[in-house]
């Protein structure tokens, strides 16, 4: 087994568009969760809109600026279809209402009616999309090594996706960050904590509430975006199990917190590629496949998350006096 060679792609998937993705994502829902303590199981849906938002405008022949401009107004109106007749809803059953939301919003983008639109089932290929982006760069193409890492200044998976990538993280902490110590963010650390004391107050909560999730779902739309210009836009890769790991991740972070989801996503994706590498390592193919590897990485990362949660269950970087939501 190659320490170098796993180390180098432990990097590479901790600092690619997958784990930037996530965790713009899982800073969406720590807007959600974390500020406001709205249980969104659905953060995939916003995350597809926000792919199909910038791909199909981008082949209709918008620009970069417009398509993403798209991208996040089709997040912002999911965001209002969606609260504007559940927000009075608590606890478990916004959780049902915000999955099933995400699941409609999948199911629409895999119907066969929608072929020409969408792509169905088969979904939009990146060729047909990344063309904007990959043309907006300042850089020269070619492969570019940074450090025992080599990549494409250019293509999917490349440099220039990385550092926008990591540029938009770095916006969305600072925005996480500002609202945190704003009276804004203080309201909804309220209804968080005791949402009928802060209607009380005077304060209309639903309003609150609105705007959090409108907030969160933009993050979320973004992050679809980047996922889809390192490879594709298909919906069934953005189904319940995005919304899953995203939590995961917010909650290995640690909630309510600025750098809790980008620490968490960073971990999170790294700790799966190394499990991975170390099985396919020192397990023979005779007694696992590399096919039966795959999922059994997610389950020891799985139980290993879930004794983290156990023995510290405000996460890495948590608080537990923020783990108190209104149920």
């Amino acid at each position: 087994m190659d320490i170098v060679s796993l180390l180098t792609d432990v990097l590479r998937e901790a600092t690619g568009p997958t784990a930037i993705a996530y965790a713009l994502a899982a800073i969406g829902l720590n807007v959600h969760f974390g500020l406001t303590g709205l249980i969104n199981m659905g953060q995939a849906g916003f995350m597809l809109l926000g792919a199909y938002g910038f791909a199909i405008s981008t082949i209709a022949g918008v620009p970069l600026v417009g398509a993403f401009a798209i991208a996040i107004a089709c997040a912002v109106v999911f965001a209002l279809i969606l609260g504007l007749p559940t927000l009075k809803l608590r606890g478990d059953y916004l959780a049902i209402v915000t999955i099933a939301a995400a699941e409609i919003i999948r199911y629409i983008g895999r119907s066969v009616g929608l072929n020409q639109l969408t792509g169905g089932s088969q979904g939009l290929l990146g060729n047909s999309f990344k063309y904007s982006f990959e043309g907006a760069s300042p850089f020269e193409d070619g492969l570019v090594t940074l450090g025992p890492i080599s990549l494409p200044m250019n293509a999917s998976n490349s440099w220039w996706l990385r550092i926008v990538g990591w540029a938009l993280v770095a916006l969305a902490c600072l925005i996480v960050f500002l609202l945190l110590r704003s009276p804004w963010g203080r309201v909804l650390k309220g209804i968080r904590e005791d949402e009928d004391a802060v209607r009380a107050l005077g304060k209309n909560v639903y309003t609150f509430k609105l705007q959090s999730l409108v907030l969160g779902g933009v993050f979320g739309a973004v992050g679809g975006i980047v996922i889809s210009l390192a490879s594709s836009v298909q919906p069934d890769s953005l189904g319940r199990p995005v919304t899953f790991n995203t939590w995961t991740i917010l909650l290995l972070g640690g909630a309510a917190t600025v750098f809790g989801p980008v620490l968490g996503s960073i971990l999170f994706w790294a700790a799966l590629v190394l499990v991975r590498g170390l099985m396919r390592g020192l397990i023979p193919d005779n007694v696992l496949t590399s096919t039966e590897i795959e999922p059994l990485g997610f389950v020891l990362v799985g139980i290993t998350l879930v004794l983290l949660i156990v023995f510290r269950p405000q996460g890495i970087l948590g608080d537990k006096k923020e783990l108190a939501i209104n149920g």
